[in-house]
Protein backbone atom coordinates (compact mmCIF):
# COMPACT_ATOMS: atom_id res chain seq x y z
CA UNK A 1 0.00 0.00 0.00
CA UNK A 2 1.81 3.45 -1.00
CA UNK A 3 -0.36 6.36 -0.25
CA UNK A 4 0.26 9.44 -1.46
CA UNK A 5 1.32 8.21 -5.30
CA UNK A 6 3.41 11.16 -6.91
CA UNK A 7 5.25 11.59 -3.19
CA UNK A 8 5.85 7.93 -2.17
CA UNK A 9 7.05 7.48 -6.26
CA UNK A 10 9.80 9.85 -5.99
CA UNK A 11 10.81 9.06 -2.70
CA UNK A 12 11.07 5.42 -3.74
CA UNK A 13 12.88 6.51 -6.32
CA UNK A 14 15.40 8.28 -3.73
CA UNK A 15 15.81 5.01 -1.73
CA UNK A 16 16.79 2.02 -4.33
CA UNK A 17 17.36 -0.14 -3.52
CA UNK A 18 17.65 0.50 0.23
CA UNK A 19 13.82 0.00 0.30
CA UNK A 20 13.67 -3.28 -2.51
CA UNK A 21 13.78 -5.93 -0.09
CA UNK A 22 12.49 -6.30 3.41
CA UNK A 23 16.18 -7.88 4.50
CA UNK A 24 18.17 -4.49 3.41
CA UNK A 25 15.78 -2.19 5.95
CA UNK A 26 16.83 -2.37 9.26
CA UNK A 27 15.74 0.10 12.21
CA UNK A 28 18.06 1.63 14.79
CA UNK A 29 16.34 3.54 17.84
CA UNK A 30 17.13 6.87 19.69
CA UNK A 31 15.76 7.09 23.28
CA UNK A 32 14.72 10.96 23.24
CA UNK A 33 13.95 10.80 26.90
CA UNK A 34 12.84 7.14 29.63
CA UNK A 35 10.63 5.35 27.60
CA UNK A 36 9.86 7.68 24.37
CA UNK A 37 12.03 6.29 21.69
CA UNK A 38 12.70 7.93 17.70
CA UNK A 39 12.78 5.12 15.48
CA UNK A 40 14.52 5.48 11.61
CA UNK A 41 16.02 3.70 8.97
CA UNK A 42 19.57 2.17 10.42
CA UNK A 43 22.95 3.01 8.33
CA UNK A 44 21.48 4.97 5.60
CA UNK A 45 18.50 3.02 4.73
CA UNK A 46 15.53 4.99 3.94
CA UNK A 47 12.61 3.49 5.70
CA UNK A 48 10.36 6.24 5.86
CA UNK A 49 9.28 9.07 7.99
CA UNK A 50 10.61 9.19 11.32
CA UNK A 51 8.59 6.98 13.91
CA UNK A 52 8.00 7.24 17.72
CA UNK A 53 7.22 4.51 20.20
CA UNK A 54 5.87 5.05 23.77
CA UNK A 55 7.15 1.59 26.07
CA UNK A 56 5.98 1.11 29.22
CA UNK A 57 4.03 -0.99 31.94
CA UNK A 58 0.06 -0.05 30.28
CA UNK A 59 1.68 -0.87 26.96
CA UNK A 60 3.10 0.38 23.52
CA UNK A 61 2.33 3.04 21.33
CA UNK A 62 3.57 3.57 17.92
CA UNK A 63 3.57 6.74 15.90
CA UNK A 64 3.97 6.08 12.18
CA UNK A 65 5.27 3.35 10.42
CA UNK A 66 6.96 3.78 7.59
CA UNK A 67 6.97 2.35 4.09
CA UNK A 68 5.52 -1.04 3.64
CA UNK A 69 8.62 -3.19 3.20
CA UNK A 70 9.68 -1.15 6.28
CA UNK A 71 6.61 -3.85 8.07
CA UNK A 72 8.80 -6.91 9.29
CA UNK A 73 11.73 -5.08 9.65
CA UNK A 74 10.08 -2.78 12.30
CA UNK A 75 7.99 -4.98 14.08
CA UNK A 76 11.00 -6.84 15.16
CA UNK A 77 13.08 -3.81 16.42
CA UNK A 78 10.02 -2.97 18.05
CA UNK A 79 9.78 -6.52 19.69
CA UNK A 80 13.72 -6.36 20.46
CA UNK A 81 12.71 -3.18 22.67
CA UNK A 82 9.48 -3.95 24.11
CA UNK A 83 9.15 -7.51 24.37
CA UNK A 84 5.95 -6.81 23.95
CA UNK A 85 3.11 -5.54 20.81
CA UNK A 86 1.89 -2.84 19.59
CA UNK A 87 -1.20 -1.69 21.25
CA UNK A 88 -1.52 1.70 19.62
CA UNK A 89 -0.57 3.29 16.37
CA UNK A 90 -0.71 6.53 15.15
CA UNK A 91 -1.14 8.03 12.13
CA UNK A 92 0.31 12.00 11.27
CA UNK A 93 -0.85 11.67 8.10
CA UNK A 94 -1.82 10.23 4.63
CA UNK A 95 1.24 9.54 2.61
CA UNK A 96 2.87 5.99 2.23
CA UNK A 97 6.41 6.47 3.75
CA UNK A 98 4.20 6.84 6.92
CA UNK A 99 1.14 4.65 7.08
CA UNK A 100 2.96 1.94 4.41
CA UNK A 101 3.09 -1.02 7.60
CA UNK A 102 -0.54 -0.24 8.70
CA UNK A 103 -2.12 -3.33 7.89
CA UNK A 104 1.21 -5.03 9.44
CA UNK A 105 0.94 -3.29 12.53
CA UNK A 106 -2.70 -3.94 12.72
CA UNK A 107 -2.65 -7.26 11.73
CA UNK A 108 -0.22 -8.04 14.94
CA UNK A 109 -2.60 -6.38 17.24
CA UNK A 110 -2.26 -2.92 17.01
CA UNK A 111 -5.77 -0.57 16.94
CA UNK A 112 -5.37 2.38 14.45
CA UNK A 113 -5.67 6.23 15.38
CA UNK A 114 -5.52 8.83 12.72
CA UNK A 115 -7.75 12.38 11.87
CA UNK A 116 -10.85 11.64 10.25
CA UNK A 117 -9.15 12.82 6.30
CA UNK A 118 -6.70 9.97 7.29
CA UNK A 119 -9.11 7.20 6.90
CA UNK A 120 -11.25 9.13 4.41
CA UNK A 121 -8.30 9.30 1.61
CA UNK A 122 -6.74 5.77 2.34
CA UNK A 123 -10.13 4.67 1.82
CA UNK A 124 -11.58 6.55 -0.88
CA UNK A 125 -8.46 6.74 -3.20
CA UNK A 126 -10.15 5.22 -6.19
CA UNK A 127 -6.92 4.21 -7.74
CA UNK A 128 -5.04 2.61 -4.67
CA UNK A 129 -7.69 2.00 -1.82
CA UNK A 130 -6.31 0.76 1.00
CA UNK A 131 -7.12 -2.79 2.67
CA UNK A 132 -9.40 -2.38 5.70
CA UNK A 133 -6.75 -3.82 8.10
CA UNK A 134 -4.71 -0.61 6.84
CA UNK A 135 -7.60 1.67 7.74
CA UNK A 136 -7.64 4.14 11.37
CA UNK A 137 -10.35 2.37 13.82
CA UNK A 138 -10.46 5.57 16.01
CA UNK A 139 -10.54 8.57 14.34
CA UNK A 140 -10.94 12.56 14.99
CA UNK A 141 -11.71 15.79 13.83
CA UNK A 142 -10.04 18.23 16.65
CA UNK A 143 -7.98 16.36 18.74
CA UNK A 144 -7.32 13.47 20.82
CA UNK A 145 -5.72 12.53 24.04
CA UNK A 146 -4.25 9.12 25.05
CA UNK A 147 -3.30 8.18 28.35
CA UNK A 148 -0.92 5.43 29.16
CA UNK A 149 2.07 4.58 30.85
CA UNK A 150 1.89 7.43 33.00
CA UNK A 151 1.85 10.15 29.76
CA UNK A 152 -0.99 12.26 28.25
CA UNK A 153 -0.65 12.01 24.48
CA UNK A 154 -2.09 15.15 22.85
CA UNK A 155 -2.65 14.45 19.35
CA UNK A 156 -3.71 17.59 17.74
CA UNK A 157 -4.95 18.36 14.70
CA UNK A 158 -3.26 21.24 12.21
CA UNK A 159 -5.44 22.16 9.35
CA UNK A 160 -4.75 22.50 5.63
CA UNK A 161 -0.17 22.23 6.85
CA UNK A 162 1.66 19.69 5.03
CA UNK A 163 -1.85 17.69 4.34
CA UNK A 164 -5.34 17.98 4.99
CA UNK A 165 -5.24 15.40 7.97
CA UNK A 166 -1.82 16.23 10.13
CA UNK A 167 -1.60 14.73 13.52
CA UNK A 168 0.81 16.40 15.68
CA UNK A 169 1.99 14.61 19.19
CA UNK A 170 2.63 16.15 22.52
CA UNK A 171 3.44 14.55 25.53
CA UNK A 172 3.51 17.68 27.57
CA UNK A 173 4.53 15.69 30.60
CA UNK A 174 7.87 15.23 28.99
CA UNK A 175 8.04 18.22 26.59
CA UNK A 176 8.72 16.08 23.54
CA UNK A 177 6.27 17.08 20.02
CA UNK A 178 6.45 14.62 17.01
CA UNK A 179 5.37 16.48 14.36
CA UNK A 180 5.09 14.27 11.69
CA UNK A 181 5.47 15.89 8.46
CA UNK A 182 4.89 19.59 10.08
CA UNK A 183 8.79 19.63 9.94
CA UNK A 184 11.26 18.49 7.88
CA UNK A 185 14.63 19.34 9.75
CA UNK A 186 17.34 21.16 7.60
CA UNK A 187 15.20 20.54 4.72
CA UNK A 188 13.31 21.83 2.15
CA UNK A 189 9.77 20.61 3.10
CA UNK A 190 7.15 18.62 1.06
CA UNK A 191 3.43 20.84 1.13
CA UNK A 192 1.00 18.34 -0.24
CA UNK A 193 -0.75 20.70 -2.21
CA UNK A 194 -2.67 18.04 -3.54
CA UNK A 195 -3.76 16.58 -0.40
CA UNK A 196 -5.08 19.44 1.26
CA UNK A 197 -2.11 21.23 2.31
CA UNK A 198 -1.26 24.90 1.66
CA UNK A 199 2.02 27.09 2.42
CA UNK A 200 -0.19 29.33 5.13
CA UNK A 201 -1.28 26.72 6.95
CA UNK A 202 2.02 25.24 7.04
CA UNK A 203 3.50 28.28 8.23
CA UNK A 204 0.63 28.51 11.02
CA UNK A 205 1.05 25.02 11.91
CA UNK A 206 4.48 25.76 12.90
CA UNK A 207 3.68 29.02 14.64
CA UNK A 208 1.50 26.97 16.85
CA UNK A 209 4.10 24.59 17.62
CA UNK A 210 6.55 27.49 18.46
CA UNK A 211 3.52 28.89 20.61
CA UNK A 212 3.66 25.91 22.86
CA UNK A 213 7.34 24.74 22.92
CA UNK A 214 10.02 26.00 24.82
CA UNK A 215 13.79 26.17 24.89
CA UNK A 216 13.51 22.53 26.11
CA UNK A 217 11.44 20.87 24.17
CA UNK A 218 12.81 17.90 22.04
CA UNK A 219 11.38 17.65 18.87
CA UNK A 220 10.74 14.80 16.67
CA UNK A 221 10.86 15.82 12.82
CA UNK A 222 8.97 13.79 10.08
CA UNK A 223 12.20 13.59 8.88
CA UNK A 224 15.57 15.14 9.71
CA UNK A 225 17.59 14.70 12.98
CA UNK A 226 15.66 15.61 16.45
CA UNK A 227 15.22 19.52 16.80
CA UNK A 228 15.23 21.93 19.14
CA UNK A 229 12.73 25.12 19.49
CA UNK A 230 15.31 27.34 17.41
CA UNK A 231 15.60 24.66 15.03
CA UNK A 232 11.82 24.57 13.82
CA UNK A 233 11.86 28.87 14.02
CA UNK A 234 14.77 28.73 11.72
CA UNK A 235 12.90 25.90 9.39
CA UNK A 236 9.79 28.27 9.87
CA UNK A 237 11.08 31.40 9.31
CA UNK A 238 13.05 29.71 5.94
CA UNK A 239 10.07 28.75 4.09
CA UNK A 240 8.08 31.89 4.73
CA UNK A 241 10.70 34.45 3.11
CA UNK A 242 10.84 31.87 0.26
CA UNK A 243 7.24 32.43 -0.39
CA UNK A 244 7.94 36.27 0.00
CA UNK A 245 10.47 36.49 -2.42
CA UNK A 246 8.84 34.25 -4.97
CA UNK A 247 5.43 35.16 -4.34
CA UNK A 248 6.76 38.82 -5.08
CA UNK A 249 8.01 37.46 -8.87
CA UNK A 250 4.49 35.79 -9.15
CA UNK A 251 2.94 39.51 -8.18
CA UNK A 252 5.55 40.36 -11.00
CA UNK A 253 3.80 38.61 -13.68
CA UNK A 254 6.83 36.11 -13.64
CA UNK A 255 5.98 32.35 -15.03
CA UNK A 256 7.11 29.43 -13.12
CA UNK A 257 9.83 28.97 -15.74
CA UNK A 258 11.18 31.87 -15.70
CA UNK A 259 10.89 32.30 -11.58
CA UNK A 260 13.15 29.59 -11.64
CA UNK A 261 15.65 30.78 -14.19
CA UNK A 262 16.26 33.85 -11.77
CA UNK A 263 16.79 31.33 -8.61
CA UNK A 264 15.22 33.65 -6.05
CA UNK A 265 16.29 31.32 -3.34
CA UNK A 266 19.85 30.59 -4.38
CA UNK A 267 21.07 31.31 -1.01
CA UNK A 268 19.49 28.91 0.43
CA UNK A 269 20.53 25.69 -1.38
CA UNK A 270 23.70 24.23 0.37
CA UNK A 271 21.81 24.07 3.48
CA UNK A 272 18.20 23.40 2.19
CA UNK A 273 18.04 21.56 -0.56
CA UNK A 274 17.83 17.42 -0.95
CA UNK A 275 17.69 14.47 -3.36
CA UNK A 276 13.47 14.91 -2.95
CA UNK A 277 12.62 18.70 -2.53
CA UNK A 278 15.20 20.11 -4.48
CA UNK A 279 15.83 23.88 -4.76
CA UNK A 280 13.83 23.87 -7.87
CA UNK A 281 11.26 21.98 -6.47
CA UNK A 282 10.88 24.14 -3.82
CA UNK A 283 10.80 27.23 -5.97
CA UNK A 284 7.98 25.49 -7.71
CA UNK A 285 6.22 24.59 -5.51
CA UNK A 286 5.80 28.69 -4.02
CA UNK A 287 5.08 29.57 -7.32
CA UNK A 288 1.98 27.11 -7.39
CA UNK A 289 0.70 28.31 -3.86
CA UNK A 290 1.38 32.24 -5.07
CA UNK A 291 -1.21 31.76 -8.00
CA UNK A 292 -3.49 29.86 -6.70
Amino acid sequence: MQRGIVYTAILAAVAAPAQAQDEEIRIQSTEVVPGLYMLEGADGKFAGGNMGLLVGDDGVVLIDDGLEPTGPALLAAIADLTGAPVDYLINTHVHGDHVGSNAAIHDAGATIVAHDNIRSRMADDAEDPAPAAALPEITFNDSVTLHINGMRLHVMHVANAHTDGDGVILFPDVNVIHTGDVLFNGLFPFIDMDSGGSVEGYIAAQDRLLAIADDDTIFIPGHGPLARKADLQRTRDMIADCYARVSKLVSAGKSADEIVAANPLADYHDRWNWDFITTERMTRSMARAATR
